[in-house]
């Protein structure tokens, strides 16, 4: 095909080409944003195992000082250590690469909210291409990937064969590329790598730095012996029969701590009487109530901690009397009213029912008829007024109005951090699961996007859901392995009350 002759068509194509480069050098926000997920839950991943080797550390540390376990925590103690500095220097020299690749995409410190955070310009596609090929870091990187996984495997050799055909840590890159060369490690991971996709490849690798220190030094550790948890965090066990009362009728007050040592029986005293304790190390108090209105007992616990120390606890039980001629009402459950569940509350009037009227106000509340067990139901978050009138005398009892907490989103046995790769993938469904709370009522997942990330593929797998199947990432699923990451976001679930709602910091699991 001729080229035009004339100097204004000749500028429109030159035009076109260049709009045609830019268009071709684009990096899609949606694109950005994923890649800043990932990062985001690879860090928090990162952060969980750091907790984790922190207990081996320490559990390490006190064998040693036991002279049961001192001789095996002498030989195995010292390897845990040699992996945590090789680890420690391999997080830091990748550390000041982020850094460098940062004031490569122009960096610099905005000022946000009084808070000082950086700025850089996450799409920008040289940056990497210069650090990594120009300047011959991507080789360095890779030396060191490899020196490391040498080093740790040359710790003992009984960690080389545990380890070496499963190490976390590694440099091999994904097949031919479309005209059959294979690509190296640089090329692969970082030529023309958007700056916020590198840096979630160099968290990647650092995540995967941190899962085998965690797998070495748990090795380690289990040579000596599991960890032996010493609970230095109690709480008084204090309880009543009743919180509401007429004058006359028993109270009776059990307390105790969750655990002791018989040789050493915790001391409780009841309103500051020293009571003496059962067979089961639990004190108890009867007595009759008078008076009226709201009332307490006091409950001190001192027990011997296994450190030989000792340590006091106090709890207060609070109770009500009720005054003849008036009213009062107690929440069976706790104090407030959640939305979408059947509130129970127990109402006390000494005038006879016939005598009695209730009614409620506020946050959308309904109350159920009857005498003194009632049910409430809730519509608004705020606050709802019971007003109890009897024998001519009204009184108000306010109570807060709040939505169900969030569930904590699971698949399988865990809500995140660290899995077995072939227990992942027989999962087949993401479930939200309410912890710890006193009503019956069950969320179910109705949408979220999964990111899929596995050892020497830079590439970011990303899979919608629209319920709670992992079913349209059964193909991702299959080629899970050890070092994958799979990181849930926007997670939507439906509650009791029918509102949808996103659950906020959703999980990520980095598999072994």
């Amino acid at each position: 095909m001729a080229l035009p002759r004339e100097p204004r068509q000749k500028m429109i194509n030159i035009m076109y080409l260049v709009l045609t480069a830019i268009l071709a050098l684009n990096v899609s926000a949606e694109i950005l944003e994923a890649f800043k997920t990932v990062d985001k839950s690879l860090m928090n991943s990162t952060s969980s195992i750091n907790k984790s080797n922190e207990v081996l550390y320490k559990s390490l540390a006190d064998k040693l000082a036991d002279p049961q376990s001192a001789e095996k925590a002498r030989i195995w103690a010292p390897k845990a250590d040699d992996a945590k500095k090789l680890s420690a220097t391999l997080i830091s020299y990748i550390d000041n690469l982020k850094l460098d690749l940062k004031k490569g995409a122009d960096l610099t410190m905005k000022d946000k909210d009084g808070v000082q955070v950086e700025d850089f310009k996450e799409d920008n596609l040289d940056a990497s291409t210069r650090l990594f090929e120009t300047n011959g870091k991507g080789k360095e990187l890779e030396q060191k990937l490899n020196e490391y996984k040498k080093a740790m495997l040359g710790i003992d050799p009984a960690i080389a064969k545990e380890f070496e055909s499963n190490f976390p840590v590694s440099t091999e890159v994904p097949g031919g590329n479309q005209i059959g060369k294979s690509k190296d490690f640089t090329s692969t991971y970082f030529h023309m790598t958007p700056t916020v996709a590198a840096l979630t490849i160099l968290s990647k690798f650092q995540n995967n730095v941190k899962n085998a220190e965690n797998q070495v030094v748990t090795y380690c550790h289990n040579q000596i012996g599991a960890v032996k948890l010493i609970y230095d965090k109690f709480e008084p066990i204090a309880a009543s029969n009743s919180t509401y009362l007429m004058p006359g009728e028993e109270m009776i007050v059990t307390a105790g701590v969750g655990a002791f040592n018989d040789a050493a029986k915790p001391v409780i005293t009841i309103d500051g009487v020293t009571t003496a304790l059962n067979e089961n190390g639990v004190a108890e108090k009867k007595f009759n109530v008078s008076g009226g209105g709201q009332k307490k007992v006091h409950v001190v616990i001192t027990y011997t901690k296994p450190d030989g120390t000792s340590e006091k606890l106090e709890k207060d039980i609070e109770y009500t009397v009720g005054t003849p001629g008036g009213a009062a009402v107690m929440l069976d459950k706790m104090n407030v009213f959640y939305i979408g569940v059947d509130n129970p509350v127990t109402i006390g009037s000494t005038t006879g029912w016939d005598k009695t009227n209730v009614s409620i106000s506020g946050g959308g509340a309904t109350i159920s008829p009857g005498t003194a067990k009632r049910t409430v139901k809730v519509t608004t978050i705020g606050e709802c007024k019971i007003t109890v009138t009897a024998d001519g005398k009204s009184t108000s009892f306010p109570f807060r109005v709040k939505r169900i907490p969030d569930p904590v989103i699971k698949v399988g046995p865990s809500g995140g951090g660290k899995m077995q790769a072939v227990v992942f993938r027989g999962q087949q469904f993401v479930r939200a699961d309410l912890e710890n709370f006193d009503f019956e009522a069950r969320f179910s997942v109705t949408g979220a996007t999964v990111y899929f990330t596995n050892p020497g593929d830079r590439n970011v797998k990303q899979v919608s859901l629209s319920s709670g199947s992992l079913a349209p990432a059964a193909e991702y699923m299959k080629t899970l392995a050890p070092g994958s990451t799979v990181i849930f976001d926007n997670i939507r679930v439906v509650g009791p009350d029918g509102q949808p709602r996103t659950i906020q910091n959703p999980p990520g699991f980095s598999l072994f």
